[in-house]
Parts: C-alpha cells; sequence; structure tokens
C-alpha cells in the first residue's frame, strides 16, 4: 500500500472536470502535466470530447440539474476549442500593450 494523499471521493462533477481537463491538454490549451509543454493532438482531444457526449447522452435524465449544466457547457466550450483549432482560427495571444 502506497502513502498518495487522499483527494476526498470522486463525483460526477470531478470526473467530467478530469475528463475536460484532459480534452484541453490534447488540444494544446493547457500544458501536459508530464512536461513543460503544450502540445496539441486533436485526435485524441476529438476522443475525450465524443466521450463526454456518449457520457451525457447515457445520463440524460439521471443527473441533478447542476450537472447536467455543467456537462452541457463544458461540452459547448470543447467543441468551440475544437473547430477553432482545426480551423487554424483559435485565438492567437497578442502582443502585451
Amino acid at each position: 500500500m502506497t502513502d498518495a494523499p487522499h483527494h476526498g471521493p470522486v463525483d460526477f462533477g470531478t470526473f467530467v472536470l478530469s475528463l475536460g481537463s484532459s480534452a484541453l491538454v490534447h488540444l494544446g490549451e493547457i500544458q501536459h502535466p508530464e512536461s513543460t509543454e503544450a502540445r496539441e493532438n486533436l485526435a485524441l482531444a476529438r476522443q475525450v470530447i465524443d466521450l463526454l457526449a456518449m457520457l451525457e447522452e447515457k445520463t440524460r435524465g439521471n443527473l441533478t440539474a447542476e450537472e447536467t449544466r455543467f456537462l452541457s457547457d463544458l461540452l459547448a466550450d470543447l467543441r468551440l476549442k475544437f473547430v477553432e483549432k482545426s480551423r487554424g482560427t483559435a485565438a492567437k495571444p497578442g502582443p502585451a500593450t
């Protein structure tokens, strides 16, 4: 048995947030946790987004209003970022003013 820190119980929101974070890593929006750089992998991003969409479909009617809204909003944001990245139109940081 290891002495890993206890992070508390995993609930639906934590699980969905974890998947969303994974999608953001694959979209190159945040740095990979094992490196010092952000790397884009649209195929993996799409796979995680599709997994969240499947989760939304399979849990429809079984979630609280808050859980439903969180998942729906997360999916909308990730899908928009994916389309922007796919088209090469993602907002790029401008020069500092």
